[in-house]
C-alpha cells in the first residue's frame, strides 16, 4: 500500500514538472519523463548517447558550458581509446591532500582525462577571458566576452588536434540539409555533435548555451540536448525546427550553430 502511494506520488510529481515545462514550451520534453524515455527507446540515432552519458559532467560554474562540453566529448573520444597521453588535472587535489598518499614508484592519484580546467590549457581563448577579463575592441574600447562563441569552441577543439567542422545557422540557411547532417552524425559512434543555441529562443531561462546532443528521434522529429547545467535545466528533447531556430541567433560577431568533432586520423590508436 505504501509503495503504491509512493509510486503514485512520484508519477504525479513528474507530471507536474513536465506540465510546467510544457507550459513554457510544449515542444520541450523532459528526457526522464515517460514520453522522453519512450523517445530514447525508439530512437535509431542514439549511438553517441551512451559514451557521452558515461563521461557526462556538470559544469562547475555558469560560464563553463563550452569547456565542459569539450571535456565530455574529448573524454568520450579518447579515454581508453587513444594512443595519446591524456592530461592529468593536478588541481583536483591540494598539496596537503597529496601528503597522505603513497610516495613511491612514481604512483599518481590522478586519472588521465580531460576536465573543465585542463581542457583550457591549450585554448586559444584564455581561461581569464572566458571568465570575463576585458579585451580591447577595434575602437580601443574594453569589453567582456564571456564564455565561448561557436568559432572559439571550434578553435578549442582544434587545439586538441581533433577534426572539427563548424556549421553557422542563419535564418536563410538550408535547415533541412543541416538537420540531415546532424542526424547523420548521431548515427555514427566515431564522431560527436555540440550545439550552441539561445535558451531564450526555446523559452528557457538564460542566454546563450552550449551542450552536446545525445540522440535524434524520428517519430517526434526531436533532438536530445544533454544540458551541461543540470542546476538550471534538465536534459530535454527539443523539436528539430525549434533547435535550428535557436541556433539561428546572433552571438557577438556571428550567428550560433553547431560543431561536429571526430578524432584526427593521425591520433588513432595504433
Amino acid at each position: 500500500m505504501r509503495m503504491s502511494y509512493i509510486t503514485a506520488l512520484s508519477t504525479a510529481m513528474i507530471s507536474l514538472v513536465t506540465a510546467g515545462l510544457a507550459q513554457a514550451n510544449p515542444n520541450l520534453v523532459l528526457w526522464q519523463s515517460p514520453e522522453g524515455i519512450a523517445r530514447l527507446a525508439a530512437s535509431q540515432h542514439k549511438v553517441d548517447f551512451f559514451k557521452l552519458a558515461n563521461h557526462f559532467e556538470s559544469q562547475s560554474n555558469k560560464l563553463f558550458c563550452g569547456p565542459t562540453s569539450a571535456a565530455i566529448v574529448l573524454n568520450a573520444l579518447r579515454v581508453r581509446n587513444s594512443s595519446l597521453d591524456l592530461p592529468q588535472d593536478k588541481t583536483l587535489l591540494s598539496k596537503q591532500d597529496l601528503t597522505h598518499l603513497p610516495q613511491k614508484n612514481n604512483w599518481s592519484p590522478f586519472y588521465q582525462r580531460y576536465t573543465q580546467n585542463n581542457v583550457l590549457d591549450l585554448s586559444p581563448k584564455s581561461r581569464s577571458r572566458v571568465l570575463g577579463q576585458p579585451v580591447i575592441d577595434k575602437a580601443g574600447k574594453p569589453f567582456k566576452d564571456f564564455g565561448l562563441q561557436l568559432h572559439q569552441l571550434a578553435e578549442l577543439f582544434k587545439a586538441h588536434q581533433v577534426e572539427v567542422n563548424t556549421y553557422i545557422v542563419n535564418t536563410d540557411s538550408d535547415h533541412a540539409a543541416l538537420k540531415a547532417q546532424m542526424i547523420n552524425n548521431l548515427g555514427h559512434g566515431e564522431d560527436y555533435l555540440v550545439v550552441n543555441y539561445s535558451r531564450k529562443a526555446l523559452h528557457q531561462a538564460g542566454g546563450g548555451h552550449i551542450s552536446p546532443l545525445g540522440a535524434y528521434d524520428a517519430g517526434s522529429d526531436s533532438f536530445l540536448i544533454l544540458d551541461t547545467a543540470p542546476n538550471k535545466a534538465d536534459w530535454v528533447w527539443v523539436d528539430a525546427a525549434d533547435l535550428l531556430r535557436a541556433m539561428a541567433t546572433f552571438d557577438t560577431v556571428a550567428n550560433r550553430g553547431f560543431v561536429t568533432i571526430k578524432e584526427s586520423s593521425i591520433n588513432h590508436s595504433q
